[in-house]
């Protein structure tokens, strides 16, 4: 019989055992962890922690030699009372359960804490730090208090004794209008109550009913770290900060401490506290202002009577007001007596001075008809000295021709004389004086300027006709169309019978 080898020896079968696929080996692995497991406490340290788009939160709890999945459901997320951080320990409540999907096995969170007060505290002082970085503890942002406030704003629990406390020490110091904001001060939810609160009462107006408080009190009474929990809370913080209206935080009592007193412009120890920041003494208040009152009115009164003793020192060195007047009223009446005489005077003076110039004045038409006279006097010298300087032409011509003997120097004198006495002749005729003589007239307007027109003469109206040198008459002209009848002519004394051999010239 041949040996037989390893490989050909095959496992003995095993009808009795039940036969899985992976699917339901998965599911009743699930149904056993969570049948066993259906509440559990796990302390452990937050390490991978990201939220998703959905809004489910995933990390891992892990100690020294284990990792534990977990994962929270977005409904569950918004209802913690922390927000999960890496590194931070803490004690998560919930179910064990497995995903298939691989082969894992996990916590659903339903509840989650820190996990002792170590870690509390190293979350807040983390927290503080990056708050802090971000400029919302800077002084230079807290607003001063309202020294007495109209209405004051309180957020706190209605249910608990700091409202009482709050209202009771307001009514003993200056009774105040005061509106309350109730919210819940630690818890679920409590956190973003408060910071709700807050703006909310920024949010109101002076204007509208309610009135928007002048002072907030955030106030909550004792308890322990994990009580005052909410009032550490970012958003609560960030909405302290932002707050238009003065705030004072009153949480926990004198040596409890949380963000908000850090937000806030003014931390009280404790709620009485508050109220008493919060508004002044009502009797120590009217005390003062009767103080006040007392030495204003002796500080005017001694004022008062130092002025007066001043003035009447100072009234004794003054002279007497009525004897000043006598000698300014004297005064005034002697200088108005010169004034009204300088007056008189002056205005004699420049009558005098008119009537002077007015003697030397001539009238316009004196001055006209002198400067006329002037022309025509210049014009006859003008006229007079021509022909005595021809005529004295005439005679040096004639003294130079007897002393020329030669016959052609002397028929050339005679042409030249006979040429000179024709040239004198015409100039001699054509003088206006000459045309005047022959029966001619000269029409000028009353500007004196010549007229050349029958219409110039017709929109002249009034002319004047110069019949000679001296000879000068006035004349209207009527409007009219008719021709004038023809010119008759005076007979020349030169040509018998009438006739002019000089002909006319105009």
């Amino acid at each position: 019989m041949a040996p037989t080898s390893m490989n050909d020896i095959s496992p003995p079968s095993l009808p009795n055992t039940p036969e899985y696929t992976v699917s339901e080996l998965s599911q009743t692995l699930k149904r056993a962890v969570e049948e066993t497991f259906p509440h559990v406490r796990v302390r452990g340290e937050v390490s991978g922690f990201k939220r998703a788009a959905s809004g489910h939160l995933y990390l891992s709890l892990k100690d020294e030699s284990a990792v534990l999945d977990a994962v929270c459901w977005r409904g569950t997320a918004a209802r913690l009372a922390i927000r999960p951080e890496d590194g931070l320990e803490v004690i998560a409540t919930g179910r064990l359960t497995t995903y298939p999907g691989r082969s894992r096995y996990q916590i659903v969170i339903e509840q989650i804490e820190i996990a002792g007060e170590g870690a509390l505290l190293k979350l807040l002082e983390e927290r503080r730090k990056k708050l802090a970085a971000e400029g919302l503890f800077d002084e230079v942002r807290k607003k001063p208090l309202p020294f007495l406030p109209a209405v004051v704003g309180v957020v706190t629990s209605p249910t608990g004794a700091v409202i009482r406390d709050i209202l009771h020490r307001l009514n003993d110091r200056f009774p105040r209008h005061v509106l309350m904001w109730p919210v819940l001060v630690q818890g679920d939810g409590a956190a973003e109550q408060i910071a709700a609160a807050i703006r909310g009462f920024n949010a109101l107006s002076r204007d509208t009913a309610p009135s928007r408080p002048d002072v907030l009190i955030v106030a909550r009474g004792g308890g322990s770290l994990e009580d005052l929990w909410a009032f550490n809370e970012e958003v609560v913080v960030r909405a302290a900060a932002e707050s238009a209206i003065p705030l004072i935080s009153a949480v926990g009592h004198e040596t409890d401490t949380t963000l908000i007193d850090f937000a806030s412009d003014r931390r009280a120890p404790t709620p009485t506290a508050a109220a008493e920041m919060a508004v002044p003494v009502r009797a120590e208040l009217m005390a003062t202002v009767l103080d006040l009152s007392r030495r204003l009115l002796g500080g005017m009164t001694r004022t008062l009577e130092d002025r007066r003793v001043r003035v009447d020192g100072l009234a004794r060195g003054l002279p007497d007001p009525e004897r000043l007047l006598e000698t300014k009223t004297q005064h005034c009446d002697l200088i108005g007596e010169r004034l009204q005489r300088a007056l008189e005077t002056t205005l004699t003076a420049r009558v005098q001075a008119l009537d002077a110039k007015a003697g030397r004045l001539r009238s316009p038409i004196q001055i006209i008809t002198t400067e006329q006279r002037r022309i025509q006097t210049a014009v006859e010298r003008l006229s007079g000295g021509f022909a005595r300087s021809l005529s004295a032409a005439g005679q040096d011509l004639e003294r130079i021709g007897s002393r020329l003997t030669p016959p052609v120097v002397t028929r050339a004198v005679d042409r030249s004389s006979e040429q000179l006495a024709r040239i004198s002749f015409s100039l001699e005729s054509l003088s206006y004086h000459r045309v005047l003589e022959r029966g001619y007239a000269v029409v000028r307007d009353g500007a004196g300027m010549v007229v050349e027109s029958g219409d110039q003469a017709r929109s002249a109206g009034a002319i004047s006709v110069q019949f000679g040198p001296d000879d000068f008459a006035d004349a209207s002209v009527q409007p009219g169309t008719g021709k004038p009848g023809a010119p008759r002519r005076r007979p020349s004394p030169s040509s018998p019978g009438g006739e002019d051999p000089q002909g006319s010239l105009l």
